[in-house]
């Protein structure tokens, strides 16, 4: 009988993770790492990747890093390939970088800002899906992970825009699982709710927005990006084979 706790390693399997150098895709790259995976870690600062590959080593992991910037067209595939030259394969695809330059009212929103969280926030992960499907997936198969938010289903104002990406990047999940299944490739979304990052800094410092937020919470808390992680992990893995087109929603019970 297959022991029922290899169904969650992710021992032979390659990953990549945007967004990688910190925050929940810093926390996605060192806990899939820990399940035994060999991990390439991407963002635009090469020097951040390198420093989490670093710690993945001494961890006794397998890892290296990839600079590049998920909004820009022509680092797609270059990110990609990168990716399946320096691991030899690519099995698994946690779409995390986001961006969200506008903070207030959505009617107040410069087209510039907009375009920019489109930009990174979906075009990014379906540029980067496609890529892999060629480069890889296409014939091998494969687990992919966009990294969405509760905002996307329940939205909040103020983040107008970036709720709208995120939707939009749900909606990219579940039409990716139709399109891909057949070639043995899943495709799921992860939504967290409030977690303790710099990118999530202005939330959870200002006290009227943070205090609500909690307010509204079951575990009357903000999440941490390791109570994140393990859902990545999840969704990866063969326990989570016969599951695509979900959302898989971390977020304490605020949406509950």
């Amino acid at each position: 009988m297959e022991d029922g706790l290899q169904r969650f390693s992710l021992s032979g399997r390659c990953a990549l993770i945007t967004g990688g150098s910190r925050g929940i895709g810093r926390a996605v790259a060192l806990a899939m790492a820990a399940a035994g995976a060999k991990v390439a870690v991407c963002a635009r600062h090469l020097d951040a990747c390198e420093a989490v590959a670093a710690e993945i080593t001494a961890r006794g992991g397998q890892a290296i890093a990839i600079a590049g910037n998920v909004g820009r067209a022509e680092d797609a595939v270059a990110i990609i390939d990168g990716a399946v030259d320096g691991l030899g394969a690519l099995d698994i695809l946690v779409n995390n970088a986001a961006t969200n330059p506008h903070f207030g009212p959505l009617v107040d929103a410069e087209d510039a800002a907009v375009d920019r969280i489109f930009q990174v926030n979906v075009q990014g992960p379906l540029r980067l899906v496609g890529a892999a499907v060629r480069a890889w997936m296409g014939e091998h198969g494969g687990s992919i992970i966009n990294m969405a938010s509760v905002g996307g289903i329940s939205p909040e104002p103020m983040i107008g825009a970036y709720n709208a990406s995120k939707a939009a990047l749900i909606n990219l999940t579940r039409t990716l699982a139709h399109e891909l299944g057949a070639s043995g490739i899943r495709v799921n979304a992860i939504a967290p709710g409030l977690v303790e990052t710099d990118f999530a800094r202005v939330l959870i410092e200002t006290p009227a927005i943070h205090d609500q937020i909690v307010g509204q919470t079951a575990l009357h808390r903000h999440g941490q990006p390791d109570e994140v992680a393990g859902a990545a992990v999840f969704l990866a893995c063969d326990a989570a084979s016969y599951i695509t087109g979900s959302v898989l929603v971390v977020d304490g019970g605020w949406t509950a």
